[in-house]
């Protein structure tokens, strides 16, 4: 384990107990994304600037407001970590209502999104982001149906961003999908896979380290080819580290992060335990890079993996309990 990846390992146990007590109405999941962020920005959590956040949106959002969602203090915290959250939470809105504007349906995802772009972009690129948003889905949604939805907002609005041809990325998206699909089981979970691929500017060799990637961490008897963590192996091909060195770091740092305060074995499951130790070390390497641009495109889809991932366990968790309470 690298001494960079050991410092923000140390500092996201931190900041993870910082917040513990805090922010009770909100879930145990986005707690920890929350200290996970800061800890990625080389940052103590700040409660009270995430707290001001909270109560930001509350002031400016109506009771049923999707900003007050599931997501909320995810949103509130991406704003604290903001040098002018009223700035960019009035701009984020903005980008929302334009979304919305462009027929995309309010949720959790839309939101992320929205925030995306607002922070992103400047306000004279809202417009177009917005447009190639919508045609970056709409043009996924034509080759796979049933594989695209709401949850594919966040990566949609990220292609968006970028400069990769509409119809060139979604092609290379069916491409990848097509080539990997076969080797995992979750269909959602290899498009956000094919997604970070596109973003990234893979080749052929990164389809290679992938599925080498998968491989060597279950020989380590380490699954980062679930649901959940899936697209994390489209992050970890793209570093430019020896394959053995990442599962090596990553399974030094699951096993050292399970021996944390709050991170046992009745605290956190493996799958979410996995999700961090990846996001910890990718984040670590990326920050080491030369390359501006492959970086930038690193730390972000790190982060969006991470959100929407708690989006859906966010949701699978209230419809089980839903579910049991209605059998009840």
């Amino acid at each position: 384990m690298t001494t960079q990846t050991s410092d923000k390992l140390t500092l996201f146990a931190s900041n993870v107990q910082t917040i513990r007590k805090e922010f009770r109405w909100h879930s145990i999941l986005t707690r920890r994304l929350a200290a996970l962020l800061y800890a990625q920005k080389g940052r103590q959590i700040n409660c009270d600037a995430i707290r001001q956040c909270l109560d930001l949106i509350k002031q400016n959002t109506g009771v049923f407001s999707t900003f007050r969602g599931n997501m909320a203090l995810s949103i509130a915290t991406l704003l604290s970590l903001s040098p002018n959250p009223q700035w960019l939470f009035d701009e984020t809105l903005q980008v929302y209502n334009l979304l919305k504007g462009a027929k995309l349906r309010a949720s959790d995802y839309l939101v992320v999104a929205a925030f995306e772009i607002a922070s992103q972009t400047s306000p004279a690129n809202y417009a177009i982001a917005v447009e190639r948003t919508r045609a970056f889905y709409d043009g996924m949604k034509a080759k796979r149906f049933f594989s695209t939805g709401q949850d594919d907002y966040i990566f949609a609005a990220m292609l968006g961003l970028s400069d990769i041809d509409v119809t060139a990325g979604v092609e290379r998206v069916e491409q990848l999908h097509s080539r990997l699909k076969g080797e995992f089981w979750n269909r959602n979970s290899v498009q956000a896979l094919s997604q970070v691929l596109v973003l990234g500017g893979s080749d052929e060799d990164n389809l290679c380290c992938i599925l080498a990637l998968r491989d060597a961490f279950r020989a380590e008897n380490l699954r980062l080819d679930k649901c959940y963590t899936l697209p994390t192996l489209g992050i970890l091909a793209l570093l430019p580290v020896e394959l053995g060195t990442i599962v090596q770091n990553i399974h030094q740092t699951q096993q050292t992060l399970r021996t944390k305060k709050g991170f046992g074995k009745f605290s956190v499951s493996k799958q979410e335990l996995l999700l961090f130790a990846s996001a910890v070390v990718a984040g670590a390497y990326a920050q080491s890079m030369e390359d501006g641009v492959l970086t930038a495109t690193i730390s972000t889809s790190i982060a969006n993996i991470i959100i929407a991932q708690q989006v859906a366990m966010i949701a699978a968790i209230s419809a089980s309990t839903a579910a049991a309470a209605a059998a009840g």
